[in-house]
């Protein structure tokens, strides 16, 4: 008999099989590691505004309220900050994100010692907003969770 040289049917199966387990494990994750770096920006420009709003405590011995912007409904979709007609404490605080932006943000003066930033997103479209503050004291820090993303 000579020696045949390959991969039987059962072997190419075998492999195929185990291929799509890998798969059907990895895909799930996969979407979710995905709606996870969508979310990372919100605690990133959150710590941004405070500290601009350190800043401006700094140079005027005062905080600043910002409403929320964007102020268009949330989804997963990018959408442009909001400039236009000067809203009032915005323009002011000077902050402003690199590019659109996947969370609405606001800004809010509490007394006059403390400020409380928040901002939220719903970047997988189900209506369960993840929501982010921080304030004089602490840095951003997750207050509700969308439970779709972990």
């Amino acid at each position: 008999m000579r020696h045949l040289k390959g991969f039987s049917l059962v072997e190419l199966m075998i492999v195929v099989a185990i291929i799509g387990i890998l798969a059907a494990i990895a895909i799930p994750e996969f979407l979710t590691m995905q709606l996870k770096a969508k979310r990372s920006e919100i605690p990133i420009n959150i710590d941004g505004i405070k500290g601009a709003q350190l800043a401006y405590e700094a140079a005027f011995d005062s905080y600043l309220s910002a409403p929320y912007n964007p102020t268009a409904s949330l989804n997963k979709s990018r959408r442009d900050f909001d400039y236009s007609g000067g809203i009032v404490g915005w323009t002011e605080l000077g902050w402003q994100p690199d590019g659109q932006v996947r969370g609405s943000y606001a800004a809010a003066r509490v007394g006059t010692t403390d400020f409380l930033v928040e901002g939220f997103s719903d970047v997988d479209d189900n209506n369960d907003e993840a929501r982010y503050s921080a304030n004089k004291l602490t840095n951003a820090t997750l207050d509700a969770l969308d439970t779709d993303v972990y």
